[in-house]
């Protein structure tokens, strides 16, 4: 398959790793373990966003070369600067690659929400792979141009949905495929977010149900609050929203749903190839317009998958959880997050991002033969997974092919939170087809100056 030509000065370098990696592939002179040592073959990495999630996911670059490190607030990345003190510093992704162009191979992007898509596309059409933190854009629109996009320039893409390259979603997948529980026609899904952890004393990760500050602290001399904001509407800064409260803000973050849909729902949609839903519907403690609510509690309705039957998941968060199965004794977990999937023949439960998946009652456990591994395994971590593809290796597992899809899936959930009763949803032409009102959230409005 030919890939269309990308922009010029972005051609040598990057087809020049690609054909090291295929060469390798094919004479078997380079092993996977060798090309990362090889200098010759390292992708030159730039990172957008390097404080919070950005620090880790560019540790676990590392092996790589860290050319490039922007952040809106220098004071923000000041430890990760100090990791990489070569790297050339910016706060002006725009900029960036104006002025490095073809030095850069691949982008790291692990900003808020808000800036996930602006900065993802300016990569893509530069021709860089992508690895881009979850959710992957903040509205349903830009999920399906960035998939779109990633396909035209041929790029290597991935999610930082890291659940999604563990040992236990694979075995849930082929556990469900396999077969072991029966069909599975209900799925429950839930989150403490933002509540913090497992401490359940009222305390947040982010504030949720609450409005707009009327304060105007000044801003703070290292932060550029223009370029932070991005596409948003314009608003004053207030510590209430830098630099991690935004998750719960909807003109920055998607909520819990969003920040931990893609982790959570990502192993159900996968285990039963779920698709497009035919309807959304929520039910939450107060909404109002600015944030999202506390606790929500969503209900998803999938149609029937060629011989998969139909199945309706549910979402709960903030707290909230399904009832309890009947099969696990008072003294067994009940998990504070995670997956319930309810077969016919049985159930099975798992944590968050994949983790310990289980037959219940426990009991089963004691004698059950694992079905055969069936998916490849990934070596060393989803981070690792994209390089590896950025050097002409398999797609990496949550591509944008994978995950944009998810996340759309996800972020119709948000629909449904910021209006009444139940939607029905048009996927293919990303529409809600009995509530017009719905649809002004499935694509955003850009601040001037800003655009996709």
């Amino acid at each position: 398959m030919n890939e269309p030509p990308l922009p010029q000065g972005q051609v040598n370098r990057r087809h020049f790793i690609k054909r090291t990696a295929a060469a390798g592939f094919f004479t078997g002179f380079i092993t996977s373990g060798l090309r990362a040592q090889s200098p010759n073959n390292k992708l030159n990495i730039a990172a957008i966003g390097i404080g919070g999630r950005g620090e880790p996911v560019i540790r676990r670059s590392a092996g790589d070369n860290i050319v490039a490190l922007c952040d809106v607030d220098f004071n923000r990345g000041g430890e990760t600067f100090k990791l990489y003190p070569k790297a050339k510093r910016f706060k002006d992704f725009r900029v960036m690659f104006d002025k490095m162009g073809d030095e850069i191979d691949a982008v790291i992007i692990a900003t808020p929400d808000h800036i996930h898509a602006v900065a993802t596309m300016e990569a893509i059409r530069r021709g860089k792979h992508v690895y881009t933190e979850k959710p992957l854009t903040h509205s349903i629109w830009e999920a399906r141009q960035l998939t779109d996009a990633a396909r035209k320039y041929g790029v290597a893409t991935q999610m930082g949905n890291q659940g999604h390259s563990s040992e236990g979603a694979r075995q849930t997948v082929e556990w469900i495929r396999a077969g072991v529980i029966g069909e599975v026609r209900e799925v429950h899904c839930w989150s403490d977010r933002p509540l913090r952890g497992t401490r359940f004393d009222g305390s947040l990760y982010w504030p949720q149900g609450v409005a707009r500050p009327r304060d105007k602290p000044p801003i703070p001399d290292t932060l550029d609050w223009d370029l932070w904001l991005g596409p948003a509407p314009y608003r004053d800064y207030h510590p209430s929203y830098v630099p991690f409260d935004w998750r719960g803000w909807w003109d920055f973050g998607t909520g819990a749903l969003g920040d931990m849909g893609c982790h959570i729902i990502d192993h159900p949609y996968w285990a039963l190839k779920l698709g497009y839903p035919d309807t959304v519907e929520a039910s939450s403690s107060h909404i109002n317009s600015e944030t999202a609510p506390l606790a929500s509690i969503i209900t998803y309705q999938f149609p029937a998958r060629g011989d998969l039957p139909p199945v309706r998941m549910h979402w709960y968060d903030g707290g909230l959880k399904p009832p309890r199965p009947a099969e696990l004794d008072l003294d067994d977990e009940w998990l504070f997050d995670g997956v319930l999937y309810v077969g016919d023949r049985g159930k099975i439960m798992h944590k968050s991002h994949g983790g310990k998946p289980t037959l219940i009652p426990l009991s089963r456990m004691e004698d059950f033969e694992r079905p055969a591994k069936t998916i490849p395994r990934v070596k060393g971590s989803h981070e690792q997974n994209w390089i590896d593809a950025c050097k002409g290796g398999d797609p990496a597992g949550s591509s944008f092919d994978y995950s944009g899809p998810l996340t759309e899936v996800v972020l119709l959930g948000n629909l449904a939170l910021r209006t009444k009763g139940p939607l029905i949803w048009d996927g293919p032409h990303m529409r809600v087809t009995n509530n017009d009102a719905a649809n002004r959230f499935v694509r955003r409005e850009y601040r001037k100056g800003w655009a996709l």
